[in-house]
């Protein structure tokens, strides 16, 4: 059985510093990279003879409005299920460039991930052969998961946003 600390050491010897801030939250192995390295380090996962992470169980995004800089985090859930072994993968964006990447020619399921990501974020998958709303209608301009409106009725009093986490 691997460990987080075998990994996270395969990892760095084959990426050092492009492959950051690991951590292991609920014993979930979690790193950052950057969006130049995100194909090349998921290619690196499903190829190694050790890790065999063949799976990809989820790609989704967070929107962090207060995070200059890091305004979106893209994350990729992945599994070897010959290990049993789970890793995470966070790779943060700027609101002015929301470019990344499609993982479609390692994950041919990464599709609909995507464009789900797309739909209800706006995070673009370059190369991404039919990026199109899979949940709103294409006639939507915007993207409902984005933290860009009031959660309440502006004219209550009773509800505020401060109560809600924002």
């Amino acid at each position: 059985m691997l460990t987080n600390e075998e990994v996270a050491q395969i990892i760095l010897n084959q990426f050092g510093e492009t492959v950051t801030d690991f951590d292991d939250p609920y014993d979930l192995l979690t790193c950052s990279t950057s969006r130049d390295q995100i194909v090349s380090l998921v290619k690196f996962l499903k190829e190694h003879p050790t890790l065999q992470i063949s799976f990809l169980t989820d790609i989704t995004a967070i929107h962090y409005p207060d995070s200059a800089g890091k305004e979106f985090c893209v994350v990729y859930h992945l599994h070897s299920l010959t290990k049993n072994f789970r890793i995470r993968i966070k790779v943060y964006l700027t609101t002015d460039d929301l470019h990344i990447p499609t993982l479609i020619p390692l994950f041919a399921g990464a599709n609909w991930m995507e464009r789900e990501t797309f739909d209800l974020f706006g995070i673009l998958f370059d190369g991404h052969p039919d990026l199109r709303r899979i949940l709103n209608m294409e006639e939507m301009d915007y993207h409902p998961m984005r933290k860009e409106y009031p959660l309440e009725d502006a004219t209550r009093e009773d509800k505020i946003d401060a109560l809600f986490g924002r």
